[in-house]
This record gives structure tokens, sequence and C-alpha cells, in this order.
């Protein structure tokens, strides 16, 4: 079989001086010829539905920062900062697209329909994957850095094969872009012409180590090295997010293959709750990017359109205030497992040797039990 790689398509490989931006940040609209077309939709009521989830994401947030500190949850990778970034391509997939994130996609697993409670486990550190990804059209939270690219390149190619338009989406950070893991899946997802979005949230920093030491280029100039158009987006602006990733799903659900999206955006808070990020990034740096924030930005655009604020930030924080309750609720009254659960779900069907190792573990706690 040949394989013909096509050449960049220069009408995509947009942004890279200038990030497309259709909100600024006073909330005034921008025209963007590119992205408008997939925004014609967007009315007041639209508008403020992308809000309102911005809100529920943030309130997530900083719940779950707060119940690390309270002990009731292990970790937690926040995103405050980033909402716009996943908000804007969350409302654009189909319900039977697939999801394949890192550690701090909880903007995609909320809006996909995860149950809190399950979610829960995972950062109670009570399971490894908290939901049954068939359910939710998720994959599992990735902790090797990068390997999901892989995956849903794989699922792409098999819903190509299938002759379906179902559209995976990778998600990583910035520093995933040096690993291996997703250059290999820039090589297959262009050869095949997959139908696979990646989506690069730069958010400045891979853990401590900022972009400018990874990278002397705008990240999005690496896919078109592998015939991979892309556009560097304001991950700020939840329009222009929604609208890259309206336009990079059409293509791959019309056969046009892969597309890359870089969203260049900020990590506020630590990379993790056991980060300290004040020891490698200074205050004048946040309060820059704290001036972009994606919230304010569309609460700006909303006012210019009219909207009643008071009545819309009243209903934000409720149904804000009720997720936030549904996760307290659920890390608190979480169940730790029983010491077999690990060894369920390794196979479809368990194998003689997951079997073996099931009773010996038995054995052994049995043995320590009795010398009590």
């Amino acid at each position: 079989m040949s394989i013909t790689v096509p050449a960049p398509d220069p009408e995509l490989a947009v942004g890279i001086d200038c990030p497309l931006r259709v909100l600024d940040l006073d909330g005034s609209r921008l025209p963007s010829e590119l992205l408008d077309p997939y925004l014609t939709d967007i009315d007041e009521s639209a508008l403020t539905n992308l809000y309102v989830d911005m809100v529920r994401v943030r309130r997530l947030d900083t719940e779950a920062f707060a119940l690390t500190r309270q002990g009731h949850l292990v970790l937690w990778p926040p995103l405050l900062g980033q909402e716009a970034a996943q908000v804007g391509p969350a409302r654009a997939l189909r319900q039977d697209d697939w999801v394949f994130g890192s550690y701090r996609e909880h903007a995609f697993a909320l809006l996909k329909g995860v149950d809190l409670a399950e979610f829960a486990h995972v950062w109670k550190a009570y399971a490894h994957a908290g939901w049954d990804p068939h359910e939710i059209n998720m994959a599992p939270a990735q902790i090797i850095i990068g390997a999901q690219s892989l995956h849903a390149t794989g699922f792409a190619m098999a819903s190509k094969l299938d002759r379906s338009d179902d559209v995976a989406l990778a998600c990583f950070g910035d520093g995933a872009t040096s690993e291996g893991d997703v250059s290999e899946a820039l090589v297959w997802a262009s050869a095949f012409q997959a139908p696979v979005v990646f989506l690069c949230q730069n958010n400045q920093y891979a853990i401590s180590e900022p972009v400018r030491v990874q990278s002397s280029a705008p990240l999005a100039l690496r896919p078109t090295g592998f015939g991979i158009p892309s556009m560097r987006v304001d991950g700020n602006d939840v329009l222009a997010m929604h609208a890259a990733a309206r336009i990079a799903f059409d293509r791959a659900r019309s056969g046009g293959g892969p597309t890359f999206i870089e969203a260049v955006t900020y990590r506020r808070g630590p990379h993790t709750t056991t980060d300290d990020p004040k020891r490698y990034r200074d205050e004048a740096e946040l309060e820059e990017w704290t001036a972009k924030d994606p919230i304010d930005r569309v609460e700006r655009a909303l006012e210019r359109m009219g909207a009643n604020m008071d009545a819309v930030r009243a209903e934000a924080k409720i149904r804000a205030d009720e997720l936030a309750k549904e996760l307290r609720a659920a890390a608190e009254h979480a169940e730790a497992p029983s010491a077999d659960a690990i060894f369920e779900h390794v196979y479809d069907q368990p194998t003689k040797r997951i079997q073996r190792q099931q009773a010996e573990r038995r054995a052994f706690a049995a043995s320590i039990e009795g010398k009590r």
C-alpha cells in the first residue's frame, strides 16, 4: 500500500506570530476571517452557557484543591487559568468523539459527564481510573507524559478503518511535545491521515521548566514538519478555542486528517498540590497572566451584549456551589476498595498468573493476621 504524505496546508498554519483571538481582553469582538464562520451560532445564550461551564470548572478545581489540604484527597493537579482552553474544545465535541487526556483535563471529564464519586476515587488514590471509558467516551487520565497521543492516534486509525466519522482528541501540555511519544503519534497520524486532533495546552511550564527552554520557536511549528497543519490560538479566549476546535473536528470528520492546536495559556496554580511555583516564577509574571483571566474576559463580553450579569453570576454560583458540594460529599464518603481490587480488570478475563498472585496475596495477608 502506497502512502502519500500531504504538504502542510498554509491556510491552517496560522497564528504563529500572533495567536488567533476573537475576544479582546476588554470583551470586545475582534474580526477573524478564519474563525468567524464557525461562531455564527454563538449568541448571548450560548456565550452565557460557556461562561457557566468555566465558572463550574473553576469551582471544581478550587474545591478539589481545598480537599487535598484537608486530607480528603491525596493529590490534585490544578487547571486554574486554563478553563477556556478546555471548555471551548469540549463543547465542540460530539458525544461519540473520544478524549485522550493527561491528568489535568478536568473540564473534559466534567463536561463529558463523569460521575463525581468515581472521579474522586482517582484523586483519593482509591482507583487507577475513576470511570468506565466506554460510558463517557473518555480514556482514563494518563500519567505517563505524552503517551495518550499514541492512544488517540490508534483510536483514530481504527475509526478510519471502520469508516466511522468519530474523532479522537489528544490533550497534552507543552512539556509533552519534548517526548518521543508525541513525535511518534504525529508521524502515524500524518502518514495515515488519521482523524485525530492534537490539543497542546501550552501553559508555559513543564512542571518548573519554562517553555522557552524547551523550544526556541512556537510549538505550533513542530507539527508542520510532519505534514500536519496547525493553529496557534489564544488559549484564554473561549470563543477562539471553540472555533479552532470546530475547524479541526470538521477537517478530521471530512477526511482531511489530523490538526494540531497550540492553546497559548497559563497555569496560575502549582503543577500539583505538592509543587511550589514561587520557586521558579515571579509574581509579576503571574499578575500579567491574571489580567488575561478567561472568565473575566467573557464577563466583559456579556456585559457588552447587554446581559444581566447579576443574574448570570448568581446562576453560575448556584450551579458551581452544587458541584462543589457534590464533589466534597464524594471525597469525604469514598470507601477504600479491598486489596483484591488491584487484581481486577488487569485483563478482560483473569489469567492463571493473576489468580495465582491473588491467592499469594491472600495467603500472605492471612499469615500476618494470624500473628497479631
